[in-house]
């Protein structure tokens, strides 16, 4: 990748840091889950719904469509015939790596989830997710939101569609965010997560697909570098 193609994508992904830090350093995670929940729990929390079509359907579509990948990278389809062999892979194994990670930040994670504060009837009281190793007296692993990377991890697939396939890229990224948002508002309307766990499921998962992106293409370039300098002759020597 050129140097010219990366420069704005990570000053995109760094201003979202700024703006994911400053929705923490608002403190509105509290105030908008009390919008959903009451001091005798979250009304919402066993919605039909929200439960089985979002939570427990959106799962099992994910893995679906993960399913998909991975035998598209040996039988392609449609769009996906425009993809070389390494993309079909980057493009499957990039949206694996992004749960991957979002589980593994969750399971150091000793924030607990909004249904499990004294303030919404449970036994924890409110420690920020910054406060590492700080116990809040719940069962904690609830950030970040592992629901919503069922959707957020296929953002990793755009930065391979975007090189071969522009508009296909362009709906991937729209139906992409817009299905991590809804996840993400259907498990804060049930008290599994705040905002900030949603907005940073984001991040996590666009960032660890721009880091494969970054890291796959530039071998790529060394290794195009080095097989030219070898059929390049030198002058010095004739």
């Amino acid at each position: 990748m050129r140097r010219s193609d990366s420069a704005p994508l990570l000053a995109w992904t760094f201003l979202a840091l700024l703006l994911i830090l400053a929705w923490d350093a608002s403190g509105l995670d509290l105030p908008l889950a009390r919008l959903a929940g009451t001091p005798f729990g979250f009304p919402l929390r066993e919605d039909w719904w929200l439960v089985q079509v979002l939570h427990e359907g959106g799962k099992s579509l994910s893995w679906a469509l993960l399913a998909v990948l991975m035998l598209a990278i040996r039988w392609p389809f449609g769009f996906l015939r425009r993809l070389p062999l390494r993309e079909r892979v980057q493009l499957a194994f990039s949206v694996l790596a992004g749960v991957l990670l979002v589980s593994l930040v969750k399971t150091s994670s000793t924030t607990s989830c909004p249904w499990d504060l004294k303030a919404f009837g449970g036994v924890a009281h409110y420690v920020s997710h910054w406060s590492w190793r700080v116990r809040d007296g719940g069962p904690g692993g609830c950030f970040p939101a592992g629901h919503a990377s069922a959707a957020f991890a296929y953002l990793g697939g755009w930065f391979v569609l975007r090189r071969h396939a522009p508009r296909a890229a362009r709906a991937w990224l729209i139906c992409t965010l817009a299905a991590g948002l809804l996840l993400g508002l259907g498990q804060q309307l049930r008290g599994a997560h705040y905002m900030s766990h949603t907005l940073w499921t984001a991040w996590l998962c666009w960032s660890i697909g721009l880091v494969i992106d970054l890291g796959l293409h530039r071998r790529r370039g060394r290794g195009a570098d080095s097989a030219s300098g070898a059929l390049v002759p030198n002058l010095n020597e004739s």
